[in-house]
């Protein structure tokens, strides 16, 4: 078996270009006989970590690499069409040194050259050019190009200059043979060359798939790019079959007359050494104030939140606090906490609403003292092992809720604060899931659109479902794809690209923070105006980056609505110095009106609250961890206790402090930890480490770690179960059911945080049902069917919606006397700003007094027919007195009225002799026509607010 290794590959990461799945390319390389590959997808290294880690799993060296466009006026140069055809040039790593060039070169295609493609130029080459092999690659490279073009010297003169800027033995001329005629002209161009110069040669094979039957579906792949069909003639192609992962004999007998090609290919495999280094951290330094010791500034802050947060704090408080405190030191994530407890605490200052708190980070003290979170992890047993553990070293990682609106300006202020080079957002993949692939390989195969959809909706609408898995599960399916041969092609070739990346696009809420600039550590890359990483969250945390989620929550954008309104009339209220024990709210909670209540408002969660009588937020936390798939055959035990806590047995007393809150079922992850410490004398670091194992089914492990549990483990500190009291078969029905629930058991703190957030909004609705509401609404502008559903809520609780009014509506829904008036925002066609334009007329000079008087006033805002149009047929100026009947004929004609006369008012004030001031605008009366039927005004108030607002059709027919 000839030796060879590929040079030039394109993975899945070349979107939509690429088939060659990271993962089977391993196994296919292995199958050829092949220890080394290289990825060198087109313009990106997206899959560069995947790849390395996929290759290194299997004994494959990975090499990593690019193939980059070369601009031929330069990288700024974005007035010449055909500088949209860059030339390619494949750029591999030799050393990490490469690896910081090529990221840098990547990084800047986007961030400075990006034309149609990113792109880079000879400049930059040369000032980035150390620790890299370059080759010519393919027939779009630059010297092929010239080839191509009958300019030998040209290209043998660029030939030349690559060599100089990479220097001798580190450029390479790319022999290909892919059956193209063009490449043969160009490999014999390249062999003079070659001869000429002394560049040495070197064979690689343009692969884009695995194997010569997967150019079908690379083809496939081209049509989704592109949006052809692939029966169209003059569509993007490749012309042969020939681009997959060829064996070393095949590629021998391709270049059979240069050897030295082929033996080249094993030497530059043997240069390129580059290696990853994952879980050391690059954190960021954060700038304490006065010049101060960073450990010093953050234990101070934490002694000013301890003495607010607990102003009686016994010992063992303060005792816990200090040991966070070194532990945080002594992992090295002190300015970590600084960095957000500085970004939170500019959110508060800047009256931006957080939240109180989400994930493990809540167990911890240190963050409750700095105001990262709200939950005290004292009240709620909240573990600082769970967040951190000193026996497992892991980055934190604290995800914090912002308002949804304004969330944006945190992000901005961190950019702001660390600088515009070391922040970046996070890129995230669409990929080709189940019934869209279905979509996708439909189209390009052009089967017509209505077979495809009834297809796709036959796959099962589970979330991760498998075109595999939906074939088992959907007779349906299964019984087409056996009958008809064009659907069993549709869905053998969608499972082949089921999975692929599809697209790039922004992280919804990841941020990285570096010490040094972004492109020092990983690529990066632009979506629309957005600078974002070119590796995933998961890979930037593997590579020691810092990354937050700055999540968006609606709910806290509700609240602090619904708080401001109710500032109006009770001054000084807070959502944060509420009871959290009020007995109307849980009366209402165990009432069933849950609707808009955070967390609680499905009919499932509905049923458990109701079932269970919620008394407490500990209820509402359990219900938020136990209603979820797995758990939920716990929720009757847990309401049985409830009810009946007299009834409730433990295994052994020791468990009932643990348990007894839960009525004797094991809820909570922080649960199962306390019975590791309590009953076998675990460390709280060792009882998270196993709790991980079983959750991720560890086996091997778990069956030493039950005899640890049973007997202890001297040399690992561990007492056991037995040397504590409990007897031996007890342990063992107690390990039995840690495991059995293990995999299912929820973090306690993450639950309490939003039953937190569920409490406060319940308890707004109780109290201030109408502020509430109105906040309530307005955050579901955009989605018609939540308004329906909450305007619906209101009838129930007895307050009414009013209907749209130009004198009285704001933008937003708000609160109307008793009742809630209806906000413009969410009626169609209107938009934002126009609307605040009208309050601010309305505000300045008086309520408008008929639709012209509307128009004239509003006319230099550029008010348009459909705008007024729509405020017609949803009732907006029913107040006015005029019928809807009478506006909508006339509207047209007030509206080319008011715009003869501005125009002419316009010409006037050029005109010295004209005469605009004393211009006038004709009132035009309306029509003495009778008003729509009630039918009729429903229909217009359904199809400019998607809601029937002044009734229901079916009315008439209630009685019935």
């Amino acid at each position: 078996m000839q030796d060879f290794i590929h040079l030039h590959l394109h993975t899945e990461y070349s979107l939509l270009d690429g088939a060659c799945r990271i993962d089977s390319l391993m196994d296919r390389l292995l199958s050829v006989g092949q220890n080394a590959c290289a990825i060198t997808d087109h313009g990106v290294m997206y899959g560069a970590i995947d790849f390395y880690k996929a290759a290194k799993k299997k004994g494959i060296k990975p090499i990593i690499g690019c193939e980059v466009y070369v601009a031929q006026r330069g990288r700024f140069d974005k007035t010449h069409e055909f500088d949209a055809e860059s030339n390619h040039l494949v750029l591999l790593c030799e050393t990490n040194e490469g690896y910081k060039n090529l990221i840098y070169l990547v990084s800047a295609g986007f961030t400075e050259g990006f034309y149609i493609k990113p792109r880079i130029d000879l400049e930059l080459l040369r000032q980035h050019s150390k620790g890299l092999i370059a080759l010519s690659a393919c027939i779009a490279g630059a010297v092929p190009s010239l080839i191509l073009k009958g300019r030998y010297d040209a290209a043998k003169e660029l030939s030349l200059s690559y060599l100089e800027i990479f220097g001798k033995g580190n450029y390479f001329l790319e022999l290909q043979d892919h059956g193209i005629p063009e490449q043969k002209e160009v490999n014999s161009a390249l062999i003079r060359i070659s001869a000429e110069t002394g560049i040495p040669l070197v064979a690689t094979n343009d692969c884009h798939y695995l194997t010569r039957e997967d150019a079908r579906i690379q083809d496939v792949l081209l049509c989704i790019q592109t949006n052809r069909v692939i029966t169209d003639e003059d569509r993007m192609r490749f012309q042969t079959d020939e681009f997959f992962v060829k064996s070393g004999d095949e590629m021998a007998a391709l270049f059979k007359n240069n050897g030295e090609a082929i033996e080249n290919t094993l030497k530059i495999a043997e240069r390129c050494n580059v290696e990853f280094e994952f879980g050391k951290y690059h954190l960021p330094a954060f700038k304490v104030p006065d010049n101060k010791d960073a450990f010093s500034y953050l234990k101070e802050l934490c002694l000013l939140g301890l003495r607010k947060r607990y102003p009686e704090a016994d010992e063992s408080i303060r005792q816990r606090l200090f040991y966070e405190l070194d532990m945080i030191r002594s992992m090295g994530f002190v300015d970590y906490f600084l960095i957000v407890g500085d970004f939170i605490s500019f959110a508060k200052r800047s009256g931006i609403p957080v939240g109180p708190g989400r994930g493990s980070a809540a167990g911890s003290m240190v963050s409750y003292c700095l105001e990262i979170t709200d939950i005290d992890p004292i009240k709620f047993s909240l573990y600082f092992e769970r967040f951190l553990n000193p026996e497992r070293i892991s980055m934190p990682d604290i995800d914090i809720d912002f308002c949804y609106i304004r969330r944006q300006e945190v992000i901005n202020y961190v950019i702001e604060k660390y600088g515009h080079d070391k922040v970046a957002q996070i890129v995230t993949f669409g990929t080709m899931a189940a019934r869209n692939a279905i979509r996708d390989v439909g189209r390009a195969l052009d089967i017509p659109y209505a077979q495809v959809d009834a297809v796709a909706k036959m796959v099962p609408f589970e979330l991760h479902v498998t075109l595999d898995r939906a074939l088992t599960v959907s007779p349906q399916l299964k019984e087409l794809y056996d009958s008809d041969e064009t659907i069993k092609n549709l869905i053998d070739t969608a499972i082949k690209l089921e999975g692929m990346p599809r697209h790039a696009s922004t992280h919804a809420a990841g941020v990285v923070i570096t010490k040094s600039p972004v492109y020092e550590f990983v690529p990066l890359s632009k979506n629309d105006e957005s600078v974002v990483t070119q590796y995933t969250m998961t890979a930037l945390e593997e590579l020691g980056l810092l990354k937050m989620d700055f999540l968006g929550l609606r709910n806290l954008t509700v609240m602090q609505d619904a708080s401001d309104m109710v500032c109006r009339k009770e001054p000084g209220f807070s959502l944060e110095e509420i009871s959290d024990d009020d007995g109307e709210t849980f009366k209402m909670l165990a009432d069933g009106k849950t609707s808009g209540v955070f967390q609680l408002e499905s009919a499932g969660m509905t049923s458990v609250v109701t079932g269970m009588g919620a008394q407490s937020i500990e209820d509402i936390t359990a219900v938020v961890a136990l209603y979820r798939p797995g758990p939920m055959q716990y929720i009757p035990k847990y309401i049985a206790g409830k009810k009946n806590p007299g009834q409730v047995t433990y295994k052994h007393p020791k468990l009932r402090e643990i348990l007894s809150v839960t009525y004797g079922c094991m809820v909570y992850q922080e649960q199962v930890m306390e019975v590791f410490r309590k009953l076998a004398g675990y460390s709280l670091g060792k009882a998270d480490m196993v709790r991980r194992a079983m959750s991720k089914k560890k086996f091997e492990a778990l069956i030493k770690e039950r005899e640890n549990f049973i007997f202890g483990n001297e040399k690992e500190g561990i007492a056991g179960a037995v040397a504590n009291g409990v007897d031996k078969n007890t342990a063992e029905a107690i390990f039995d059911e840690i495991m059995d629930f293990a995999n299912y058991a929820f973090n306690k703190a993450h639950a309490a945080c939003y039953a937190v957030i569920a409490y406060r909004t319940a308890y707004l609705k109780c109290h201030y049902p109408r502020e509430y509401m109105a906040a309530l609404l307005t955050s579901v502008l955009d989605f018609t069917p939540k308004i329906q559903a909450y305007i619906a809520e209101c009838r129930d609780m007895g307050i009414t919606v009013l209907p749209p009014d130009i004198n009285e509506s704001d933008a937003d829904f708000t609160v109307y006397g008793e009742n809630i008036r209806f906000g413009l925002a969410a009626v169609k066609n209107i938009g934002r700003s126009f609307i605040l334009k009208l309050m601010e007329e309305r505000n300045q000079k008086g309520p408008f007094l008929s639709l012209q008087d509307f128009c004239e006033r509003m006319a230099e805002y550029d008010i348009n027919r459909r705008t007024v149009e729509s405020l017609i047929r949803c009732g907006a100026f029913d107040s006015t007195g005029a019928r809807r009947s009478q506006l909508m004929n006339v509207y047209d004609r007030v509206i080319d009225s008011v715009g003869n006369a501005r125009r002419q008012n316009v010409e006037g004030q050029m005109d010295l002799f004209g005469s605009a001031e004393n211009s006038s605008l004709n009132q035009i009366d309306l029509p003495d026509i009778k008003e729509f039927s009630q039918r009729e005004l429903l229909a217009m108030e359904k199809a400019s607010t998607g809601l029937f607002l002044s009734g229901h059709p079916m009315t008439e027919y209630s009685a019935l």
